[in-house]
């Protein structure tokens, strides 16, 4: 058996992934040697653990009891390297992490380096995208997501909240009556986000709120393409407040409505229920939690 150990978890990488080719991406190996290892391991069991076909892979009824006893041998073995790390001086270990693409320059991407710098015997490695990921099927150890989280399937934590301001291109701006209230922007030109609903809330200082619909000729998928259409003096969006403040800097944007707030972006750190690594990820998202706070 101990020779056909390497196998068993590949077998069971596989069947999380749901796929030869997603598991050969998160071990390290081609596709063709990730089945060829689970081809012998169903030679040497005498049995077919998986059906096989062009679009997935599903469990024979062997299959799934030999899966239930080896996720059960792999969990074991990680909580038993868990509780090492856990004793060590010096974290060690690899996280695959996802983070929003805008926030590539923001103060989350400082508290990541400053992690680095403390633990150098944990590797990171960092994704930065704007499209939603699937934790389990892309591989991904913890995933910080910015928004208003709904899943509840996923351990997560708050790590705080980001604010967003309305913003235009200086020479946009100037070339528009000065809006008094938010409704007066429903016929100014948006540029508008496609992970953003079209109308957004505006809060008084008084408390009470107002729905707008913002109309958008141009939209795009990139926060720091909203940067820079704003800059081009295409319209006015919504920007985080870091990323708003460079352009103020610059003289490339003005603030509109800055008595009006916002809704705050929640930022979320969240992570699979059994971690691979759970000691490490729960370093990791508690590092993040103080820092970023």
């Amino acid at each position: 058996m101990i020779d056909h150990l390497r196998h068993m978890a590949v077998f069971a990488r596989v069947v999380d992934a749901s796929s030869f080719r997603a598991a050969a991406r998160e071990i390290g190996l081609s596709p063709s040697r990730v089945s060829e290892t689970v081809s012998d391991l169903e030679a040497h069991l005498g049995a077919t653990l998986l059906y096989r076909t062009t679009r997935k892979i599903a469990l024979t009824s062997e299959g799934r009891v030999f899966y239930s006893r080896v996720s059960d041998m792999l969990r074991s073995a990680e909580t038993g390297l868990n509780e090492l790390n856990a004793l060590s001086l010096e974290p060690a270990g690899a996280l695959r992490v996802s983070v929003p693409a805008f926030m590539a320059g923001s103060g989350l991407s400082t508290a990541i380096a400053e992690f680095i710098r403390l633990h150098p015997h944990v590797a990171l490695s960092v994704s930065y995208t704007d499209y939603r990921v699937d934790l389990l099927s892309d591989g991904f150890d913890v995933n910080i997501r910015a928004g208003w989280l709904q899943d509840s399937s996923m351990m997560s934590r708050k790590l705080g909240d980001m604010e967003r301001v309305l913003v235009a291109g200086a020479d946009y701006a100037a070339s528009r009556p000065r809006p008094e209230h938010p409704t007066d922007l429903e016929a100014w030109d948006w540029i508008g986000f496609a992970h953003r609903p079209d109308t957004e809330d505006f809060f008084s200082p008084e408390g009470s709120s107002v729905k707008v619909l913002g109309q958008s000729q141009l939209q795009v998928d990139s926060a720091e393409a909203l940067y820079h259409f704003t800059r081009l003096n295409l319209g006015l969006t919504i920007l985080p407040s870091y990323l708003a403040a460079r352009g103020e800097a610059t003289g490339a944007f003005v603030r509109l409505l800055p008595d009006w707030g916002l809704r705050p972006l929640g930022l979320h750190a969240v992570w699979p229920d059994q971690s691979r690594r759970e000691n490490l990820t729960l370093l990791f998202v508690r590092f993040l939690a103080d820092r970023y706070r």
